[in-house]
């Protein structure tokens, strides 16, 4: 039996704003585009996202033609010290401890797949898909800006960053705004680290394309210089496709799973309309005990309706929980590091949710009219395709440049200001929060954030710029497999 569709295996590192994004481009390259889909969900044997991942997983299991496979989780502590090692490195070794078992999956499939793609994390995998004659494609679950940066990576010359890192100086990218310093990904223009980011982005320019989580008319000048081969685009040795916004879906029916979104959404239910801020630092943000109890204190000054996702504080790592479940909290134990009386005070007006919140649901809600987010870029477009607008509070990874895209160019957002010592103050918390939620200001912004949202909604439509995007990468991988 020959099947003439065109087989894509999809290649999710951990972390759900890694997972969210790669279920959401299967599922579409599958209902719009008539391919057959396998994602290998790369586990990690401490994540702390099994709750969100199991939905997502039940979201795709009626989709014919998407099939998903759940990797063997695998433990690198002892390969690694997480003390030590940026959160990059403990991802990509993980992947690389994976492909055995990936290659493996790949072999004994029945009709083997033509075409592979990866995210940044992922990249290890390119060699295995080449061996076997696949395409390789790599899936930039950020925006055009990010994307610009990496692909520039390997052309800045060690005296470009030493006057960037050492002098503070704007790194200066073709075609695009410059990286502040204190925005930057780099804390070194020399080492391990950045030997393996180069090296990373070599590999990304090597594949015969790139798909990017962002859409034109949100980021045109940024689209430009990534798409034009007279720019950025001549670097590359494939196409830059911009496909999204890609993000998870909610619909109206569909049942709620836990005792605590039950909780959450009936609480909404009785708010008015936009008058509730939702504070959440994605699946790994952790903020240190001192944060968190200042911004207790902040929600109290700010006197608004809040839903706030707590997680028991880390003091060196403002990604603790990425790799560590038991450093998201749950129960009683997160509660007590908020400030004596703090829930009786607040029991009228908020509620806190140890851990995990459904986060989707929360800011699809009509009574939603804030969002104070680390900005992971997946939670950055939900926020947007939900017409919320946000306080930023960026943590690690790119989310410095994503804050400030959403409060410089697009207007989106207002950005959280760190103190000296690293802690955002109450007053401020409180001023910020505010600003988004019942100033003037606040009333553009959310103008704004919905203009966007409609602008996102027709990127995706039939004849929109992102699903023409997408149509011609599709069209490229049947031609290229013939």
């Amino acid at each position: 039996m020959v099947t003439t569709k065109t087989h894509a295996v999809l290649l999710a590192s951990p972390g759900v704003g890694h997972l969210t994004p790669t279920v959401e481009l299967g599922k579409r390259l599958t209902t719009h585009h008539g391919f057959d889909v396998t994602i290998f969900v790369v586990m990690a044997t401490t994540d702390s996202s099994d709750t969100i991942k199991s939905s997502l997983l039940q979201q795709t299991s009626n989709i014919n033609g998407l099939n998903i496979i759940v990797t063997p989780p695998v433990d690198v502590s002892d390969k690694i010290d997480p003390s030590d090692s940026p959160l990059s490195a403990r991802i990509i070794l993980t992947m690389i401890e994976s492909l055995p078992f990936i290659r493996s999956e790949i072999l004994s499939m029945k009709f083997p797949p033509s075409v592979l793609i990866v995210d940044i994390f992922g990249t290890t995998a390119l060699p295995m898909a080449r061996d076997l004659d696949m395409s390789t494609y790599v899936f930039i679950t950020s925006n055009a800006w990010f994307s610009a940066v990496f692909m520039y990576l390997p052309l800045i010359t060690n005296e470009a960053f030493s006057i960037h890192v050492n002098n503070h100086e704007p790194l200066l990218i073709p075609g695009c705004e410059p990286v502040r310093f204190e925005d930057t990904l780099f804390d070194s223009p020399w080492g391990p680290t950045h030997d393996g980011f180069v090296n990373n982005a070599k590999n990304i320019l090597s594949v015969d394309g790139i798909l990017m989580n962002t859409w034109q008319d949100l980021e045109p000048v940024a689209t430009k210089a990534v798409t034009d081969k007279e720019i950025l685009g001549r670097f590359a040795k494939g196409p830059v496709y911009p496909v999204g916004p890609l993000v998870r879906t909610v619909e109206p029916e569909e049942k709620r799973e836990s005792e605590n979104e039950n909780l959450i959404l009936d609480w909404l239910d009785r708010q008015p309309a936009e008058s509730v801020i939702f504070l959440s630092f994605g699946s790994g943000g952790t903020l240190s005990e001192v944060q968190t109890r200042e911004l207790a204190y902040g929600l109290e000054l700010s006197q608004q309706r809040f839903v706030w996702v707590v997680r028991r504080p880390s003091e060196d790592d403002a990604c603790a929980a990425f790799f560590d479940e038991t450093k998201g909290g749950g129960g009683s134990t997160v509660l007590d590091y908020l400030p004596e009386g703090f829930l009786s005070r607040t029991k009228e007006v908020g509620i806190c949710i140890p851990g995990w919140a459904p986060q989707s649901e929360i800011l699809k809600h009509p009574a939603t009219g804030g969002f104070v987010t680390h900005c992971g870029w997946n939670s950055v477009l939900e926020s947007i395709l939900s017409g919320v607008p946000m306080v930023t509070w960026p943590l690690y990874a790119e989310q410095k440049m994503n804050a400030t895209l959403l409060s410089e160019e697009l207007g989106v957002a207002v950005r959280a200001t760190v103190a000296e010592g690293g802690v955002v103050f109450r007053e401020q918390i409180a001023k910020q929060i505010r600003r988004v939620m019942v100033d003037e200001e606040g009333i553009a912004m959310r103008i704004k954030v919905k203009e966007y949202k409609v602008s996102g909604e027709k990127a995706l439509s039939l004849f929109g710029s992102s699903h023409e995007s997408l149509s011609k990468m599709a069209k490229e991988c049947q031609v290229r497999n013939a």
